[in-house]
């Protein structure tokens, strides 16, 4: 009886053991689905996106007023093959995309490539109109522009027609849009040091150059009645410079040309920096109603959204403070702006409203959400966006611009094992580094943490270092899985800290720009024996077991502080990470930090590889041989010189063919099933 009364206790004790280090599956939060590619209809009350559920990509739709998700692709292979550039065409009854990339990481021997195609939404039947990508759909809705191997090339939506070369001009040609009436097409030409404007008759079959020079022209845009283009100008390129996304001191100038005659001059200009702006991913410029040009800049000190009157040159700050503003678009009337930014919640993201004649900003979207890619019905009626929570990852949403309601899509599409409930929230942690820079990080603490329990801990770092982290799940695909396995972590029982170190947005220029980092000192690692200094006082954390992970630029500092610090830190996870920057600058024309001449020994003593006599902790080194952002010899390297001093276990996993952000859901699985496997034989044993 005795006997009988306590196996039951017994095996009680071993499943709420169990429930406490492993709630859910790697699996189970890793297929939460990823949301992309937003759009709207020109004329319906429709929207399109894109789902990433387990590396499947496809297209959803959703009409109003029920908004009821449907499927319209059937692509139901881990492929590696992105679907991106969505258009609807100006009827809304197709959409046009491009499916696959330059990679082939499934090693297929007929290396498929990329290609345009369109789909009838009511019959849902794909048909591939061109190898290529970057597709643009004329006004008419007829003919479609793409690019393929750097040349513009033209094709009836039909199919009724070989596709035909547009022109053939030098440079690498991009950017391009329909005129207003579908009879000119508006391009820029770069040619390394310097771009030009240029505008493509389709009758004529003849360029005309805007205003060419010395400088990089970039984004231009048609005015709504076709007569004149609008564009911005910034320095041309130096020897041995740094590029101008390191840099704060960028100026730019904004220049009007009339089509007719040809003429134009600068209507504004930067009277201080600012320029980082017209380097950032995404639209920089805009024509808006009354004859307004809203623009990005940085001349503040922080990135914010500005009006300049064509007719009278006056300029009007729409967004001004300590904040800053990331996503935005023009309602269909083109008198209001809506934008992403994190004023007034500086970790995460929220949607505002302000006219181009400016105003206060209104806030349209508050709470504890994260919200993007605003996107207006084209009656102005109906605010669709992407919005994630702490524990929800970014999904579709309806708003009623007058009632404020909100209506999430297709959350049911989170599968069953989602575990929602069981994720942390995690908390604002706020300190400083030793020369007194504030670092903003977020800590995953595991539910239920025992009274005098020491757990191990995990520092992770963002790469780019051009990124920021949030209190909530990400807007982009890589830190979307990278979030994901922090709270996998946690839920097996580690401490997590992530961390915006120096270097990265969200903070303004001076931080973003921080004084000798990377390769010019890596500054930032003061930020990272802070973040370490903030566990090691935790009371909840082991001192003796911290770890460290990244990915790029994480994987970079993850490699530094074990060769620093292995002292600090008792083992390290690095995703295709830099070990040591002079060689990059040598086999990448200055590794886009100017490393040149004199600049390589402070590079090479800013690297990993500079104090790997002192790296004794182990490490697991991941990496795809096909990456185009991080040498693979980086990891080749650094595992030599490893192996030969033989202090340090060492341990890798290679993924053929891949690329650095990995197309594979697959290889995302075995990196964090190895990652995870990782720090539990040497975090926790």
């Amino acid at each position: 009886m005795y006997r009988l009364l306590i196996t039951p206790i017994f095996f009680l004790f071993i499943v709420l053991q169990c429930s406490y280090t492993a709630p859910f599956s790697l699996n189970d939060i890793m297929s939460a689905p990823f949301t992309s590619d937003l759009i709207t209809a020109p004329e319906d009350d429709r929207i399109a996106w894109v789902f990433n559920i387990e590396g499947k990509q496809n297209i959803w739709i959703a009409d109003g007023p029920e908004y009821v998700p449907r499927k319209i692709t059937s692509y139901e292979q881990d492929d590696g093959k992105p679907l991106s550039n969505l258009r609807f065409t100006p009827d809304g009854s197709k959409i046009i995309y491009t499916r696959g990339s330059p990679y082939n990481p499934l090693s297929d021997p007929r290396d498929p490539g990329q290609a345009i195609w369109v789909i009838e939404i009511e019959d849902g039947e794909p048909r591939q109109l061109a190898e290529g990508s970057n597709s643009v759909i004329s006004p008419d809705g007829r003919q479609v522009l793409y690019t393929r191997a750097g040349e513009i090339f033209i094709l009836p939506i039909d199919g009724s027609e070989q596709p035909e070369q547009l022109f053939r001009a030098r440079g690498t040609n991009h950017s391009f849009q329909w005129s207003p009436d579908g009879t000119q097409i508006l391009f820029v030409s770069s040619r390394q040091t310097h771009s030009f404007i240029g505008i493509y008759d389709i009758k004529g079959k003849n360029i005309t150059w805007l205003l060419p020079d010395v400088y990089r022209d970039v984004s231009p845009v048609w005015s709504p009645d076709g007569s004149s283009v609008g564009f911005i100008r910034t320095p041309p390129g130096k020897h041995q410079e740094l590029p101008p996304w390191r840099r704060a001191d960028l100026p730019f100038s904004i220049f009007v040309v009339d089509v007719e005659t040809g003429e134009g001059e600068s209507i504004w200009e930067t009277s201080t920096g600012g320029g980082f702006a017209q380097t950032y991913p995404g639209q920089p410029f805009t024509w808006a109603a009354g004859d307004h040009l809203v623009f990005y800049s940085e001349q503040s000190g922080w990135m914010h959204l500005y009006s300049l009157s064509v007719e009278s040159g006056e300029v009007i700050s729409l967004t001004s403070g300590e904040y800053e503003v990331e996503h935005s678009t023009l309602t269909p009337d083109k008198r209001t702006v809506i934008l992403s930014s994190n004023k007034d919640d500086i970790d995460r993201r929220h949607l505002w409203k302000v006219p181009v004649t400016g105003g206060t900003p209104e806030l349209l979207t508050p709470g504890t959400g994260i919200e993007w890619n605003p996107a207006v019905s084209s009656n102005g009626n109906k605010l669709f966006f992407v919005q994630s929570t702490a524990r929800r990852p970014g999904l579709p949403v309806v708003m009623d611009m007058e009632e404020r309601e909100i209506y999430i899509l297709a959350e049911e599409l989170l599968h069953d094992d989602f575990p929602k409930e069981q994720q942390v929230v995690p908390e604002q942690v706020i300190f400083q580094a030793d020369d007194g820079v504030t670092v903003h990080s977020q800590l995953f603490m595991p539910r239920e943490v025992r009274e005098e329990e020491q757990l191990p801990a995990v520092i992770y770092m963002h790469g780019g270092p051009i990124r920021q982290m949030y209190l909530g799940w990400h807007d982009r695909g890589y830190y979307h899985y990278n979030y994901a396995f922090n709270q996998y972590l946690a839920a097996q029982g580690f401490v997590v800290l992530s961390v915006n170190f120096r270097a990265g947005i969200g903070y303004g220029a001076e931080f973003r720009t921080a004084e000798n980092q990377g390769p010019r000192g890596a500054s930032e690692y003061q930020d990272i024996l802070a973040t370490a200094e903030y566990l090691i006082q935790h009371p909840d954390v082991d001192p003796e077991r911290i770890g460290l992970w990244g990915g790029s630029y994480g994987g970079y500092l993850t490699a530094l502080g074990l060769a620093r610090n292995s002292d600090i830190f008792a083992a390290g996870v690095d995703l295709h990470g830099v070990h040591d920057w002079s060689l990059r600058g040598e086999r990448r024309n200055g590794g886009g930090w100017a490393i040149f001449g004199e600049k390589k020994q402070l590079a090479y003593e800013s690297s990993p590889v500079a104090d790997i006599e002192n790296w004794t902790s182990p490490v697991l080194f991941i990496h795809a041989d096909d990456d185009r952002n991080v040498d693979f010899i980086q990891t080749t390297d650094i595992v030599r010189q490893l192996q030969d001093i033989g202090q340090a276990h060492v341990e890798t996993l290679v993924f053929p063919d891949d690329v650095h952000s990995f197309l594979l859901y697959e290889n995302w699985m075995q990196t964090f099933e190895a990652a995870g496997d990782f720090f539990e034989r040497y975090l926790k044993n």
